[in-house]
């Protein structure tokens, strides 16, 4: 029997869905299912409708509710929105439809810099759509509030197209990132936050633009091992945790092309995994 025949009959068995506008939220699926090995995965790609991260936040609530209820009718134990423009932009709208759904987002990592950063000076690689949200704006608020930390922010466009057609260390990657991560850099940040789940697919250009550019040694912030955690503390909080010993099932669709995320899970994760077409 099929993990998602299985969810009709034990919640617990019903899959995780974990959804993203392409093949960026692969980098917080692989810390999911090294933490939560046994559990049934989906992994959903909105690739007909990416980028999220220069659209209006109207269009990326309505594609992230129409996947959250693919996820509900199929059903999926709990939801995780792999990606920061969409978590920033809905989570809120997904909860209020389906209360008491567990339903987990990622974070653009403030917090984690802010604890990090010796020097006080963070800076924060992410979409335009994730730094002009509000959720963004009051985190980056309250923090700076404190005195004690500073956050020098890059709207990186083109940066995730450029993971999405896998070019990971190509020089036009590189150029981007020159052109967004250096200055901020030569200002003197010695934390980097990877605030799009893309962007840990390109971390040795970021370390090699750090390593020409910065004054201090960097750390670097990615939340996705933290995502990971949060979506444990969740099930067992809903006792929907997996019980069984066997490796899970890992399914995946895409609203766009096919072959690209198939090829995505074989050269960013070393997985062949067949993917579906979702209309």
């Amino acid at each position: 029997m099929s993990a998602l025949a299985l969810a009709a009959h034990n919640n617990a068995d019903a899959p995780v869905g974990i959804v993203d506008s392409g093949a960026g939220g692969l980098s917080v699926l692989r810390h999911v299912r090294a933490i939560l090995p046994s559990e049934h995965l989906v992994y959903i790609a909105d690739s007909g409708f990416a980028p999220y991260g220069e659209k209006p936040d109207a269009e990326v609530i309505a594609r992230t509710l129409a996947l959250a209820d693919f996820l509900k009718a199929l059903p999926a134990k709990a939801m995780v929105i792999a990606c920061n423009t969409a978590t920033a932009a809905a989570i809120s709208a997904v909860r209020h439809r389906y209360p008491g759904w567990p339903v987990v987002g990622v974070e653009p990592g403030l917090k984690p810099a802010a604890a990090n950063t010796t020097n006080g000076l963070v800076a924060v690689l992410a979409t335009a759509g994730t730094l002009g949200s509000t959720r963004f704006a009051e985190s980056k608020r309250n923090l700076e509030a404190t005195g004690k930390v500073r956050f020098l922010v890059a709207a990186c466009t083109g940066l995730a197209d450029q993971i999405e057609k896998g070019e990971l260390r190509s020089r036009a990657t590189s150029a981007l990132l020159e052109r967004y991560l250096a200055p901020l850099l030569r200002e003197g940040a010695d934390t980097v936050v990877l605030g799009c789940t893309h962007y840990p697919f390109v971390l040795p250009l970021v370390q090699s633009v750090s390593r020409a550019h910065a004054r201090l040694p960097i750390g670097v912030i990615d939340t996705g091992e933290a995502v990971g955690r949060q979506l444990a503390r969740v099930l067992e909080q809903h006792g929907l945790v997996q019980s069984s010993a066997t490796p899970g099932v890992l399914r995946s669709l895409s609203t766009g092309s096919v072959t690209a995320l198939a090829t995505a899970f074989s050269r960013l994760l070393r997985l062949e995994v067949p993917v579906s077409h979702l209309d």
